[in-house]
């Protein structure tokens, strides 16, 4: 199995209490121990404000850090999980990551999707298109990226988008351009469009629901004639790992305590549940099993939040020395 992390931006409420002014400190830190480390790729959110309630905490532009942590960093890959279509251009967008991966010197990921945080869009003043609506502008915007990365020009008369020989240079580095992931598990439309552009998906769920998403994305690359193996299938965790099964009920305790004043108890209470059931919540034999699990039914590469990774590495510590280990 392959692995990634994400690093803390804000998003979560996972840099409360650390001053703004430490903030990329922390956030570079945690990048370049990534870096030396043993993990293939490091993600942040796309998103402008924190979850699950909005408020005045600090969080941190996704492309920003991405050229950020590309100047910073030497080997470990860079992706968003994942970039909102509606939020940018995407002609622009292309011209960014494809900026990017050249100061990464050919490290970039591109997480796309059809973006779901209402609060965002309105505040912004996107509106909030119904979900075919944003769907369509993910066709769209993948396309003109596509074009843009392969050929350095993109044209396209679309509903939502209009280029006109938009010139991207210089080209991306990587050979075919920068790799797509198209995240979610939208059975018939999100996996269509995976399965004309990706090089991976990203979706979660039951083990039931991993296989029949995966059996209609393999019926959408037989559709269009490609080669469903080429399409890496992923999943995201969020992840508490203690020695034992009492410390991991600990360290989730501690995080609770940390997000009850700014997301209020009904919520705090779910995002406990949420940790309670997760793959990743345990000890590290029973990750490492469940995970395991996950990679016999196609999830090949598992990308971890660690909700303490700004204020204690134990936790991180322990998956990488004991999962990542057994897996890798």
């Amino acid at each position: 199995m392959r692995f990634g992390t994400f690093i803390p931006q804000g998003w979560r409420f996972d840099l409360v209490g650390i001053d703004p002014s430490e903030h990329w400190e922390v956030m570079k830190g945690l990048a370049q121990r990534a870096d030396a480390g043993a993990w293939e790729s490091l993600w942040v959110y796309d998103h402008f404000h924190t979850t699950p309630v909005p408020s005045e905490e600090a969080t941190h532009e996704a492309w920003t850090l991405m050229a950020a942590f590309a100047a910073s960093t030497d080997r470990i890959r860079l992706g968003q999980m994942c970039t909102c279509m509606g939020y940018r251009n995407p002609a622009y967008l292309a011209k960014v990551a494809a900026t990017v991966d050249v100061v990464s010197g050919g490290r970039t990921e591109m997480g796309i999707g059809g973006g779901w945080y209402e609060h965002e869009w309105e505040a912004y003043g996107y509106g909030f298109p119904p979900v075919p609506e944003r769907l369509r502008m993910l066709r769209e915007g993948v396309d003109i990226m596509q074009q843009a990365w392969t050929t350095g020009r993109a044209t396209l008369a679309g509903a939502h988008y209009q280029v006109d020989g938009a010139i991207v240079q210089p080209l991306p580095l990587q050979d075919g351009g920068i790799p797509i992931w198209v995240a979610g598990g939208g059975e018939k439309v999100t996996l269509k469009i995976a399965a004309k552009y990706a090089s991976y998906t990203n979706y979660a769920g039951s083990l039931e629901d991993i296989d029949r998403k995966s059996a209609i994305l393999r019926g959408h690359c037989d559709a269009l004639g490609r080669d469903f193996s080429e399409i890496t299938r992923t999943s995201n965790f969020n992840t508490i790992v203690g020695a034992t099964e009492a410390d991991a009920r600990d360290r989730l305790a501690a995080v609770k305590a940390r997000l009850l004043p700014h997301v209020g108890q009904e919520r705090a209470d779910h995002i406990e549940h949420d940790y309670l059931t997760s793959p990743a919540f345990g000890t590290p034999e029973q990750v490492a099993e469940r995970l395991a699990e996950r990679e016999r039914h196609g999830i090949a590469y598992a990308i971890h939040y660690f909700p303490e990774a700004a204020y204690d590495l134990s936790g991180v510590e322990l998956f990488e020395r004991e999962v990542v280990a057994a897996l890798s």
